[in-house]
Parts: structure tokens; sequence; C-alpha cells
């Protein structure tokens, strides 16, 4: 076999180099944000969360251990927000997220400052993009829509659980956040949790305390005593007082976090409805790779890529110069999977040198055009190029810097998507074509190839289900001379496959691709003729025109689920295998020789009929294309006879 990428071509085999238009409006997504942010601020204060009262001692809001917690190095956690606003008095106004009370929520960024490595991992990670996902506003913010608010705090507890504790509007725009909100899923939102929860969709509390609070952790060959002991050695501090770096005093063994039911709060999710969008842990409770022993974190955190191969090692930290444990079980931050970002480069990966410039402006900066780059400001100062600038870019050494920041963040992208490539072939093996006949001119050429889930702890692919994520087989067939004569699984001028949702299959501009394989899992919802059609969103439009999430009269338990709406699942179970098969007709086949047959699967986390349902801006299309994962790529020859 022969590895090589398939060419870009459309089902005619036409040139097509581009997978999404041309014409892309660089300040689009900044536009639009704006008009968010301008109706987010007429939805009043709804999704607004209540805040616990405190189980600690408090005064003046700072925390206090007790005795025999300062004793061991531990600490009780639980001083909340009503507590740090308490301690300011009643008489002036107080904003929902204060410096006192963000004081007892560290940011990754200050964890980093001596868990440098797992802060680099982790900040290129989903769960650092939880909070920051363009798509996942665009998204949430359509279904608050769809369904009058009804949902409330249902997707950002998850997505921005920091902020939805410490009593953030839900519709609040990203810019207006706090750091730790805009975090996503950070540091503490693990490390600072010592309740054991399960299925409680995303219903988790943060444990608040100042960076100095002990965190919560595996308790793997835990040294932080011997650190604390040797403060002045290690150049450290326990409280504001004094000199050397922040740190936590003391480590409480959470023995959940190494298990697979740790992960199950916000990775089995399921709406009021019945309907579950994420399905992970009943795929993965009933697999294979549970009876084994084989956790969730031994494959996204270990040292190969969807594989429990093992563990790395690392220090577990660097304070004062010195590493600290060097032979300690490394568990990966990066928690690898199949998804990436549409975000802003300067925003999205989180990089502590990008903080110093607003998101506002961020997003005012057309990396696109190449601004800060030698070639464009040689061509702005030669006068080749007109460009009227926003007064936070005027200055061609600020494009510069950024320019430097942006490079940075698109190599770390870059990184990810290779990891990506590795978790999905680790996860997958193909086997074929294995070809019927003898291949003649004038005759069907039928073909066949086997892909096979090698992942044994969930189907292939997972997460959230219904509209995305996709995966699909793209095959093509070559002729002698280098045309693209048959293909299946080819994408239309938006970059849509060519089934039912394509609007140039729906103008008749490119035929229906009657062949496509597509593992992708589909909502199904009754209209108004009682019969059912894909769907977007497990919401029911044809049947109620004002569609409310409403919870079934008769328990989806009886039914199996719930009225009017199911999904159609055509993804892979653990260790299952699909024959893909095919059919060239006769009458492309007009010549003997060597023909190549390419094949490549393909992996994407939105359809771009959804993001144009949820009103994603044309950048954000360009985002999801580009980065879209080709894997399993190779081609073989074919000999046809005369």
């Amino acid at each position: 076999m022969i590895n090589t990428a398939l060419p870009k071509h459309n089902a005619f085999g036409a040139s097509q180099n581009k997978e999404t238009p041309a014409a892309i409006d660089a300040h689009a997504e900044f536009e639009t944000l704006i008009k968010d942010e301008k109706r987010a601020k007429t939805k009043g204060a709804a999704g607004k969360t209540d805040v616990a009262k405190s189980k600690s001692n408090v005064a003046n809001g700072e925390q206090k251990l007790t005795g025999n917690a300062q004793a061991d190095g531990y600490g009780e956690m639980s001083v909340l927000t009503a507590a740090a606003k308490a301690a300011k008095g009643k008489d002036a106004p107080i904003p929902a997220v204060d410096e006192a009370t963000l004081a007892l929520y560290p940011t990754a960024a200050q964890c980093g400052e001596c868990h440098k490595q797992i802060y680099e991992e982790w900040a290129s990670s989903q769960h650092a993009y939880a909070s920051i996902s363009p798509m996942f506003h665009k998204f949430e913010q359509k279904f608050q829509e769809l369904t009058k608010g009804t949902v409330g705090t249902f997707c950002v507890r998850c997505h921005q659980q920091v902020g939805t504790q410490l009593g953030e509007n839900r519709e609040t725009p990203l810019w207006e956040r706090s750091q730790i909100s805009r975090e996503g899923v950070t540091c503490i939102t693990c490390h600072r949790v010592k309740e054991q929860y399960g299925k409680v969709n995303g219903e988790r509390r943060v444990e608040p305390g100042k960076i100095y609070a002990p965190v919560y952790g595996s308790g793997e060959k835990s040294v932080i005593k011997d650190v604390l002991a040797e403060k002045e050695t290690y150049s450290v501090k326990t409280t504001p007082d004094g000199r050397g770096n922040d740190i936590h005093e003391g480590m409480i063994t959470n023995d959940q976090m190494t298990k697979s039911e740790f992960c199950v709060s916000c990775h089995q999710v399921a709406v009021n409805l019945g309907i579950k969008l994420e399905i992970v842990w009943d795929q993965y409770r009933d697999s294979p790779a549970r009876k084994a022993g084989v956790t969730c974190q031994d494959c996204h955190m270990g040292k190969v890529p969807g594989k429990p191969e093992g563990y790395a090692t690392a220090p577990s930290a660097i304070v004062g110069g010195k590493e600290i444990n060097p032979g300690r079980k490394h568990a990966n931050h990066s928690f690898i999977g199949p998804g990436y970002s549409f975000a802003h480069p300067g925003i999205f990966p989180h990089n502590t040198k990008a903080q110093a410039i607003s998101m506002k402006d961020w997003l005012q900066f057309d990396w696109r055009a190449g601004w800060g780059t030698t070639e464009f400001e040689d061509k702005v100062a030669d006068r080749k190029i007109k460009a009227d600038f926003p007064k936070r870019w005027a200055d061609a050494l600020d494009r510069e810097e950024a320019r430097q920041i942006i490079d940075e963040n698109l190599k770390k992208l870059d990184e990810r998507d290779e990891l990506r490539r590795q978790v999905m072939e680790n996860s997958s093996h193909v086997d074929g074509p294995v070809i019927e006949g003898t291949p003649s001119v004038g005759k069907d050429l039928a073909f066949s190839f086997k892909i096979k889930n090698t992942n044994a702890g969930h189907n292939l692919p997972s997460g959230s289900l219904g509209a995305q994520p996709q995966l699909w087989v793209n095959v093509a067939l070559v002729d002698p001379n280098g045309k693209n004569i048959w293909e299946s699984g080819y994408l239309d001028s938006n970059g849509d496959m060519a089934d039912l949702h394509s609007l140039d299959v729906a103008a008749g501009r490119i035929k229906t691709d009657q062949q496509l394989v597509n593992f992708q899992t589909k909502f199904l919802t009754t209209n108004v003729k009682g019969t059912d059609r894909e769907m977007y969103l497990p919401v029911n439009f044809d049947i109620d025109p004002l569609p409310h999430l409403r919870p079934p009269g008769i328990p989806t338990t009886v039914l199996n689920h719930p009225p009017l709406v199911r999904m159609e699942n055509h993804s892979l179970p653990p260790l299952a295998e699909k024959q893909a098969k095919y059919r060239v007709p006769g009458n492309l086949i007009t010549k003997p020789g060597k023909y190549r047959l390419a094949f490549r699967m393909r992996s994407r986390s939105e359809p771009i009929y959804f993001m144009r349902f949820v009103g994603a801006t044309k950048d954000m299309e360009r985002s999801a294309n580009e980065r879209i994962m080709n894997f399993h790529a190779f081609a073989v020859e074919v000999d046809v006879k005369r």
C-alpha cells in the first residue's frame, strides 16, 4: 500500500483546492459577538445560581484552617461567595464577582507557576476550550432561544462551572467574565472537588479557597510536606506575607480522581426530555475496557493517545528551579480527544502573554490577513497595502508583538492536531480493499473495506451525540490519466456531505452521495404527518411552534425514548466492525491500465449545516473545515484489464 493523501476534488473530478468559500469577513466574528452582547443585556438576570452558605471559619473574608488541619497540612475549604461578600458590609453595591471572591478561585495560570508542564498540556486541551468555544456559545444561545430560556444554566454549569458557581449570569459575554470562568474546565474544577458525585449532569461543587489552601489529588507519591518543611530552600510561601512563590499548604487524597467515575458528572448528560446528549459513561459501563479494569484516564491521560499502555514519568512540579519528585507517574493533562478549536488564536490556546491584551482587542486583530508578519508589514510600510487599522492595532510594533503570540498558539494547535490524529488511528483499524472479481473495462468495480473500532472503552465516535461529531469515509477512484472518475464521501461547496442536509444537493448542483458511509448519530423528531425526520436538536419544531422542553408524562424507561424524539445511532460499539461496500459503475471505467483507489477517514467536530443553524460566522465555518482530521489515508493500485 502507498500512503498518500487524497486529492481535493468534488464528485465529478473537478479540482477543488479549497473546501470553504474564499470570501471571509475578517471582522464577522467580532461583529456577531457584539450583537450577542447587546442582546444578552436585554435578557435580565436569568440563570443566576444561589450561593451556598459557608461551612468554614471566616474572618474578614480570610480562610481559616482548623487546628487539626493545620497540623496535617490539610484544610476545610468551604468559603463561598456569600461569606466573602458579607465581610465587606452592605452599604455599597457589590458586583457579582469581586476581587475578594475571585481570590478564592485560583486560576490555571497561578497553578502553572509551579506546574508548568501540566499547564502547557492543559492550555490547548478541550477542557481549556470548554468556555472559550464560540461554537458552544452559538449552540447554547440557540438552544436558549428555541426553548424560551427553560434550560437555564444547564449547559454553562459544565462548560463554565466556576463562573456559574460564582453567580455570573448565563448570558454574560466572555469579555465580561472572570479569567477563571474563561478557563472552562480549569485546575480547580477537578482539584478542588472533594465529594464523589456520579450522574449529576455537571452539578459538581468546587471548594473555594485561596491559592494557599490544600488541593485534592490522587495522592501518588506526594512530597508536598517535604517542600513545605524547607520553604526557604524552595523559595515558597503559604501566606501573603514574605517572599517566594505562592504554594498550597497540603494535598488531600481523593481516591476517585483516578477512577472513571470521576468523569461521569460532565460526560454522562441527559436533558429533561430523557435524551442523552453525552452517553460515554453508558457505553463505558458495559464495555470490555471496564471489565478489564481500564479507566478513562488510562487512555486519555496516558503516554500513548487512545491506548492503555501506561503513563509517562515527569516531575510533579518545578519549585524554586528544582524538580520535585522527577520519577513520579505523569498524567497527561492534554485530555487527548478528537476535538479542535474554532476560536481566534489570540484567545485560544490559553497563553499568559496573550492575557495582557483584552478579548475585544484580539477579536479585531486580523491574523488571517497577515497582520504582524514581516511580509505584510513591509508592504504596509512601502504603501503597497492600504489598511484601516483599529486604534488598538494602529502601531506596527504592537501588531508584530501580537503576531508572535499568534504564531506560538498556531504551533500549539498544530501539535494538538497530531495528538488528534494519533488518538483516532490508535482507536480504529481499516482492512482492505477487498475487490470482487477481475476489474475490467466497462464492468462495475465492486469492493469493500472493513472498519473496526479497536477502542474497548466506548463507541466510535463518542462524546456529544446527535448533531455532532461527524466521522465518515472518503474513497475515490483515479484513472490512469490522473482524473478522479468516482468518489464517495465528498463535500459540497459549503463543506457539508452530499446528503439531505446539503444545500447544493437541494439546489441540484451536485448529486446525492448514495454510497456515503457516515458514523454520525442523528436526532429523529416526529413531524406533523407522524413520520420521522432528521433534526439538528432534540426539539420538535413541527408539533410545537413555540418549543418548550417538557418532561414526558410517561417515564422514558417505559417508552424506551421520549415522545416525538429519538436518536438513530450509527456509531460503532467497542471492538465492533462495519463493512463499507462500494460499487463504481462500469460506464465510468473506459480504459485499461493502472487505476488508483484512495481511501481516508475524516473527522470533524461540527457539521456546517448545524453551524449555520445556530448562527455561526463564516470564519467559524472556515476554521471547522480547515482542521478536518484525515487519518488512515492510503492508496492502492488496481489493474483494470481490457
